[in-house]
């Protein structure tokens, strides 16, 4: 099934959404939020999945359903952890500053806790402070909401407790970050809101395409109108969504409506870094990975950062050709 939360207090309103993404239908009387659903998953999933059916089967009549409308699925969440799953994009990123990558980054997840309590709606501006020099960048990624997750749990058993998926876009200020992990204790400032898809799905609406906890799509970035980055989510994940989910739980409990990111999308080309759409590439999720590899080759970048009116477009779509989350779109505006 298809669930999103549509603008109405803190928590939004929740409904059941179409496989079209055309219609929707109150949620209320099972679930009023999502995060209530998520609290109460045993009880309510069974009675959202037969309003689902009831909807798509036209039992029911539903009301147009408009991704304008629509918060992120969690507008907040107790938690949003975010990996770095395709260790390709840390790679390049070391590269890049002459840095030698440690052996552990291929067996131990890189993983940060951002701040959740204010998600941006997927069609919400990215407002910044006036300095451009910041370094806006946007990053594409996929990301799970769990249900209670115990201590300690293995990667295999956290694949259980995955029970909606979404994408997201993980803003970044990449000016702010060397000064920030400088100091050795992570990222804050560095770290605004970021923004998640007008729809989280359940694992089974994604048929062949989700395998052992991987997404295996492209992820669509358009960056000013332009095709930016295609790479498909399921190539050179290194750690899979349960080793994620596992990671963070090592040392404790996880509550329910907790948020999982995979990292930037990135892949590989040929063995080597990978290239531009224009050269035949798959491109990138994010303009960094871009200035990476032009630091390698050429000794410096050249691709600027995100300036104010730009405008950057995420969305996967399935094997027909069918949104699966909808669109996240996002201007950068000045405070």
């Amino acid at each position: 099934m298809k669930l999103a939360s549509l603008k109405a207090g803190r928590d939004g309103a929740l409904v059941v959404v179409n496989t079209a993404l055309t219609k929707m239908v109150s949620a209320e009387a099972i679930a009023p939020t999502m995060q209530f659903a998520i609290d109460n998953w045993a009880d309510v999933e069974a009675k959202l999945e037969a309003l689902f059916t009831q909807l798509e089967n036209g039992d029911v009549e539903g009301q147009t359903f408009e991704q304008s409308d629509c918060e992120s699925p969690l507008p907040r969440a107790y938690q949003w952890a975010d990996g770095s799953a395709y260790v390709n994009h840390v790679e390049l990123v070391r590269r890049a500053r002459n840095a030698e990558m440690p052996a552990s980054f291929w067996t131990d997840p890189l993983m940060y806790q951002g701040g959740s309590d204010s998600f941006l709606a997927p069609r919400e501006n990215i407002v910044m402070p006036k300095d451009e020099g910041f370094g806006i960048d946007f990053e594409a990624e996929i990301a799970v909401i769990t249900n209670d997750v115990p201590m300690g749990v293995s990667a295999d058993d956290a694949l259980q407790h995955i029970k909606l998926i979404m994408i997201v876009n993980d803003v970044s200020l990449r000016g702010l970050i060397p000064g920030e992990l400088a100091k050795g204790f992570g990222f804050f400032q560095s770290k605004p809101s970021s923004a998640f898809s007008p729809v989280c799905v359940t694992p089974d609406m994604l048929g062949d395409a989700w395998q052992a906890g991987v997404l295996h799509l492209p992820l669509c970035s358009k960056y000013n109108n332009e095709l930016f980055g295609n790479p498909n989510a399921g190539i050179d994940m290194t750690f899979h969504f349960g080793q994620l989910i596992a990671h963070a739980a090592r040392t404790r409990p996880l509550e329910a409506g907790t948020v999982i990111g995979s990292g930037t999308v990135s892949n590989k080309m040929e063995g080597g870094p990978g290239k531009p759409v224009a050269q035949g590439g798959v491109g990138y999720s994010c303009i960094a990975e871009i200035r990476m590899i032009e630091t390698i080759e050429n000794g410096a970048p050249t691709t600027p950062f995100m300036s104010f009116g730009d405008n950057i477009q995420i969305e996967m779509f399935n094997n027909d050709g069918q949104s699966i989350f909808g669109q996240i779109n996002q201007n950068v505006v000045k405070a």
